[in-house]
């Protein structure tokens, strides 16, 4: 497993200063583009007989890796601290109603049309699978992924309120869609894939998203105490990694949200601890730890998701599923986002081009994955995750690349 985690960190690193010395992608984007790269060169030398042992090896090597433990267990409490470390909590609370809403109820209808969408897909090729599943799939590919998307819009000039309402929502979104496909999941088994308990659905639901909540409360709380205690940034940033890693250990064994008591935990810390209980070098030192972590993470992540291209069976009827259902998607998202923003206009003033910025920004990624991955081993789990992986490749690739000129033009447009 050492030698594991030491070749793909080296692969990762070489990745990046490929992209930065060469292709000047925005990082995230430019690792993954080079790392399907290599996956096609694989897939290529895995038809030639005098290199076919080459790339079994690669797929070999591949294959030990447990995608979704690896991001579940390891990378997401992780990611999801850093990023809600350094969101303002003032801006968020201005725009906590329209974020609310798209990473609860966004979430749910995102869930039913893109599950029915996919169901009725799936009949018309003769691929049976089931509505519970489809629903399971709604579910794991309605989370947003803003890592990729956040830096081409600052290096555009995007104003603070589209990125404030694009982070916001997708931290919280993340950690809904991940209680509602574990409930979804916990149903479909259940039931064979048949049937929908609407009850049981609903009281997972609440145990799992209000326990996340009160775990990162208490944690968080209990952390900034700490730090209020002491003047030593070393114990301090420990003690932001302790909470994050034994929280999160501590919500999966509680059975409760471990991505939402993160994002929770990392508000109080980025900002009630940040104010009260931090000096200035505590601060920086905790920032630049925390930011490191971050784009380290994203870097072997999308590293990660590009290479999964080996593994993937791919078939032309799914693939043109996905490619039908990323039409759905930005449909179902562009209505979503687009009738609160229209309902609220009578009490926030949103800026001209929030709705076509926010639809088109809402990039999927490794959580998709990794929660298609951890589906039960069969042909229905190998569909989802072939067509789940069409789209993120989709989103990160094609919206990833071409958000920032929209943003521009937005910016340009008269009001």
């Amino acid at each position: 497993m050492l030698n594991l985690a030491a070749l793909f960190i080296t692969l990762t690193a070489l990745c990046m200063w490929f992209n930065q010395r060469v292709l000047r992608l925005p990082p995230t984007i430019g690792v993954m583009a080079i790392a399907l790269a290599l996956s096609v060169m694989v897939i290529a030398l895995d038809h030639v007989t005098v290199t076919t042992v080459f790339a079994q090896t690669a797929e070999a090597w591949l294959a030990r890796i447990d995608f979704n433990v690896l991001l579940m267990d390891g990378m997401l409490s992780l990611l999801l601290f850093a990023g809600a470390l350094h969101v303002d909590l003032s801006k968020l609370h201005h725009y906590r109603v329209s974020i609310g809403l798209l990473a609860t109820l966004g979430v749910l209808v995102s869930t039913g049309v893109i599950g029915t969408a996919a169901w009725w897909l799936f009949q018309q090729v003769g691929m049976g699978v089931p509505y519970a599943f489809c629903l399971v799939f709604g579910a794991l590919i309605s989370p947003t992924d803003p890592i990729a998307v956040l830096g081409i819009m600052r290096n555009a000039g995007a104003p603070v309120d589209m990125e404030i309402r694009i982070v916001g929502e997708s931290l919280f979104n993340d950690g809904v869609a991940v209680v509602v496909f574990t409930a979804l999941l916990g149903v479909a088994t259940a039931s064979g894939g048949e049937g929908i308990d609407i009850g049981h659905l609903g009281l997972l639901f609440i145990e799992e998203a209000g326990g996340g909540i009160l775990l990162g409360l208490a944690l968080g709380g209990l952390v900034h105490r700490l730090m209020n205690s002491i003047n030593q940034y070393q114990v301090e940033v420990m003690l932001s990694l302790a909470l994050v890693v034994g929280g999160y250990a501590l919500a999966q064994a509680l059975h409760i949200s471990g991505p939402i008591a993160m994002v929770v935990a990392g508000l109080i810390i980025g900002n009630m601890a940040r104010i009260g209980a931090m000096s200035e070098s505590t601060r920086r030192y905790l920032d630049a730890f925390w930011e490191l972590i971050d784009e380290i993470l994203n870097a072997v992540l999308f590293v990660l998701i590009g290479l999964e291209l080996v593994l993937m069976p791919l078939s032309i009827e799914v693939v043109g599923i996905a490619l039908a259902l990323v039409v759905v998607i930005l449909v179902s998202r562009f209505l979503i986002i687009g009738v609160p923003l229209r309902l609220l206009s009578g009490r926030r003033h949103f800026r001209a081009g929030t709705t076509r910025v926010l639809t088109w920004g809402g990039l999927r990624g490794g959580i998709s994955v990794a929660l298609a991955l951890s589906l039960p081993d069969g042909e229905i789990r190998n569909t989802l995750v072939v067509t789940t992986y069409v789209i993120v490749l989709f989103s990160i690739l094609v919206q990833g690349l071409t958000i920032g000129r929209l943003v521009r033009h937005v910016l340009k447009a008269p009001r």
